[in-house]
């Protein structure tokens, strides 16, 4: 196949980067996509547990070790388990999203902004005690 062949489907159609063609699409390559997206998963998983429980860098750092770690198995589901590529079908896909994405970042911004006004406006303690009988 050339180059142009990849980049449309018989239909005259543009082929998004990610997106198989009909004809390509067999059970075989989709279980070793999911055994891919497993052993990738895996992987990042028990890298995880090795870097929190080994002294391989610098202590404060391991919090963000982990994160980049999470944001790469975050990657490693979207993209092997849930089909989120950039073709045109997937619009929907992104927006849902997108969509949870920032329901989970209000709830969470607001909780805590609401916990933070509550510990600011909140009596000192040995206040408290003294109105105790």
């Amino acid at each position: 196949m050339t180059d142009h062949e990849l980049d449309y489907d018989p239909h005259g159609h543009d082929i998004a980067p990610g997106d198989e063609h009909a004809d390509e699409a067999s059970v075989g390559h989709g279980v070793r996509s999911y055994l891919i997206g497993l052993a990738l998963a895996a992987g990042l998983t028990a890298a995880s547990f090795y870097l929190a429980s080994a002294h391989l860098i610098w202590e404060p750092a391991v919090p963000m070790a982990l994160g980049v770690l999470a944001i790469a198995q975050m990657g490693v589901h979207l993209v092997y388990f849930l089909h989120i590529t950039t073709g045109p079908d997937n619009t929907n896909n992104v927006l849902a999203l997108a969509f949870g994405v920032l329901m989970v970042f209000l709830i969470v911004a607001g909780s805590i902004w609401i916990m933070n006004h509550l510990h600011h406006n909140m009596m000192p303690m040995d206040q408290l005690m003294q109105m105790q009988p």
